[in-house]
């Protein structure tokens, strides 16, 4: 074990120790040292020392297990009696006293500014009026500014361990927060991803369900390509699901890629399969797009054929790509009139276009064609930054 870890780890149990233990321990440890010039030395008079330098010694530590509890009192608690210890001969010389030196360090520490600096000033000019000599007080005066000095650095230390430790927990706090919002952003994207996978798989297989009987009879070979149509949707919907629930699991494995914006001529022939004449096509120099872009690309252009499937009721529907300068242009139309003329944008799968364009920093306009009946798309992706 490293020093330093010895130390924390020392620090850790001082620190949950009782307070009234500590002190109460540092009062017993002042005690016996501020006794030993009366238990080590021999009174030049004969007998034993004056039972006035014990009692003294005995009345200024006690006090000391209440320091932090009420400093300031603590100090005068401590200073009163040794004030008075030399007025009996037959005590022996105490060449530092402890108790008043942690208390005035504990008065530094503890105490607010006014009172400590009221404090230090009274223990001081004291001092000096007991005192015998110039040797003794500049002595006692190095020794209480010595004192105080420590404790004001103490305290100072405190403070910025107590300021480092409430901005760690401030900086954990933050940490879980976007941890959240980063796990709630991620469900969100899994709940779109599993809307636009089931919507389309189930609006391909719904047309091709309804088309199938009816075919059986009049155009058998048209009947066997609906439900392969329909076996091919739910068997790509498993495998785009698999892939995406794949990051539910407890032990998480790699990802596999989703679809992007190759996968979109994949898509225009599955979507032919309903009946629909889809045409597609690119403009310009293709261009790097991000990682987000490529997958939002391709599920807005499956979005909004689903809606073309389910609610157009239209014949033609064309994908048009068109690269630019900074920007991937993707323009979806349709022919159909649905139930209404205008249909409304305020949908799922609308408001999902939305999002996802505008989580990559691109814009979406929906709304009916000008040209004619229909319905059209119109989709601005950023490319990716060279």
């Amino acid at each position: 074990m490293s020093e330093s870890r010895l130390v924390v780890r020392l620090r850790r149990w001082y620190g949950g120790l009782p307070m009234t233990l500590v002190d109460g321990a540092l009062a017993v440890l002042v005690l016996v040292v501020q006794l030993w010039p009366l238990l080590s030395r021999d009174n030049p008079y004969g007998g034993p020392w004056h039972w006035w330098g014990y009692g003294v010694v005995v009345t200024s530590a006690v006090p000391l297990v209440w320091r932090r509890r009420a400093p300031v009192l603590v100090l005068v608690a401590v200073c009163l009696p040794t004030g008075f210890y030399d007025l009996v001969d037959e005590v022996a010389s105490q060449p530092i006293w402890y108790t008043t030196l942690v208390a005035v360090y504990t008065t530094a520490a503890y105490s607010s500014r006014w009172k400590r600096w009221i404090a230090l000033a009274v223990t001081l000019g004291g001092g000096l009026l007991i005192v015998g000599s110039a040797e003794s007080a500049l002595r006692g005066t190095v020794q209480f500014v010595a004192a105080y000095a420590i404790g004001r650095a103490a305290a100072v230390s405190r403070a910025h361990a107590a300021a480092l430790e409430e901005r760690a927990i401030r900086l954990a706090r933050e940490r879980e927060i976007e941890a959240e919002r980063a796990a709630e952003r991620e469900r969100a994207r899994i709940a779109r991803d599993m809307h636009d996978i089931l919507a389309h798989a189930v609006s391909v297989m719904v047309v091709q369900a309804e088309a199938g009987p009816v075919a059986v009879t009049s155009n058998p070979a048209r009947a066997v390509a609906a439900f392969d149509a329909i076996a091919g949707a739910g068997r790509d919907a498993m495998d785009q699901l698999r892939r995406l629930l794949n990051v539910l699991k407890e032990e998480e494995g790699p990802r596999g890629p989703q679809p992007t914006l190759d996968a979109l001529p994949a898509l225009a022939d599955q979507v032919r399969g309903t009946g629909l004449h889809v045409a597609y096509s690119t403009t310009g120099s293709p261009r790097p797009l991000s990682p987000d872009a490529g997958v939002a690309a391709y599920r807005i252009t499956q979005e909004a054929l689903t809606n073309v499937v389910k609610h157009a009721g239209a014949t033609r529907a064309d994908i048009a790509l068109t690269w630019q300068d900074h920007t991937l242009m993707i323009d979806i139309t349709d022919d159909g009139r649905g139930r209404d003329l205008a249909l409304p944008s305020g949908g799922n799968g609308l408001i999902g276009i939305r999002e996802r364009a505008t989580a990559c920093g691109g814009t979406a306009e929906l709304g009916p064609r000008g040209d004619g009946p229909g319905f059209r798309v119109l989709v601005r992706l950023p490319l990716a930054a060279s």
